[in-house]
């Protein structure tokens, strides 16, 4: 639906900016932004811009409020990604950091389609996971050992209060029994710093565009641990499985291209010591994605939330050291749950 401005600072940003004049009038439609942000897809006298404004309260069930800062940090992520992935990032144009806003290029849908919703609909394209892996490693490559960028991106109590505690924290206070080993996980990872993280390295955030996969919702920016980024991405291609289970192969051969594409980027240590991390992060993810502040929204069974537990659970207690080791475990935990067989 296309509107007016819901508010009337919205169009004062786009005045200020010099997008449109005093007298011009812009028409503002809500898209869907996920939990965080307010978006809107603002069209001009025959263009189209995108509008997007952080919420203090996210849109979920629990209480989960975060810091406006987050959206100022977004627009340094994009207008660093920018430099570098000039083609996988939407376009920064504007930003007022004391309104908490930001105006960026806007991508047609029908050209940029969102990766989640064709890995949903059984549309998955092992090239496509590859190429979100080079690019997710060239940003941290290019990234990793600046002290300027470590100090532009010093967000640790963001990243905190946006992935670590409604995630980590979350499915702790969840699981007592499991509480030592996440609130370590929290500590080592809060407290490693190698690269920019983008933080929320989603298939919901990230569209398949015509030159490439392009990157989007860089709210939780912070200098730290690549192995988050790469962990976190991977642990939504295993949660397709339970849902897509006629394209579990592909699937897992789309977690292995990810991986692949990644580690070709790698430059900054060892890929063991990273893979290391990364395995031990994606079950505490896994876990945080059924009994966390934000529950992935398509898986409804309780019985595939209990298969995710044990499973989640049991990697905890006794983790694996390779990301492939922990992908077989999981596609057997898959199969041997299944009620049909699998190709």
């Amino acid at each position: 639906m296309t509107t007016n401005s819901p508010d009337t600072a919205l169009d004062g940003f786009l005045v200020a900016q010099g997008l449109i004049s005093p007298d011009e009038k812009a028409q503002w439609r809500p898209l869907a932004g996920g939990v965080s942000s307010d978006i809107w897809r603002v069209d001009i006298d025959g263009r189209s811009l995108c509008v997007k404004r952080a919420l203090a309260q996210l849109k979920v069930e629990a209480d989960w409020k975060a810091p406006l800062s987050r959206n100022a940090y977004e627009w340094e992520w994009m207008s660093f990604a920018a430099q570098h992935c000039p083609d996988n990032v939407p376009r920064p144009i504007a930003h007022d950091e004391v309104a908490g806003l930001f105006a960026m290029s806007f991508l047609e849908p029908d050209r940029h389609p969102v990766w989640k919703e064709q890995l949903l609909h059984g549309e998955v394209d092992p090239a496509t996971a590859f190429a979100v892996g080079q690019v997710l490693g060239r940003l941290h490559a290019a990234s990793a050992g600046r002290a300027d960028v470590a100090e532009a991106f010093d967000t640790v109590d963001n990243f905190y209060a946006l992935r670590l505690e409604p995630y980590l924290v979350a499915a702790a206070n969840h699981h007592p029994e499991l509480a030592p080993v996440l609130l370590e996980l929290v500590a080592k990872t809060a407290g490693t710093q190698y690269a920019l993280v983008h933080g929320d390295v989603s298939p919901k955030n990230i569209l398949v565009g015509p030159s490439g996969p392009v990157l989007l919702d860089a709210e939780c920016a912070w200098y730290g641990d690549p192995a988050f980024d790469l962990a976190f991405c991977l642990n939504h291609l295993l949660l397709k499985g339970v849902v897509r289970r006629d394209a579990l192969l592909q699937l897992s051969a789309s977690f292995d291209a990810l991986l692949q594409g990644y580690l070709e980027q790698l430059n900054w240590e060892s890929a063991e010591r990273l893979e290391t991390r990364a395995a031990r992060l994606l079950p505490a993810l896994m876990l945080a994605r059924v009994d966390g502040k934000s529950p992935v929204e398509y898986i409804t069974e309780e019985a595939t939330r209990d298969l995710i537990r044990t499973f989640a659970s049991q990697l905890l207690r006794d983790p694996v050291p390779a990301l492939s080791e922990l992908r077989n475990t999981w596609n057997e935990a898959v199969r041997s749950n299944a009620r049909a067989p699998l190709p």
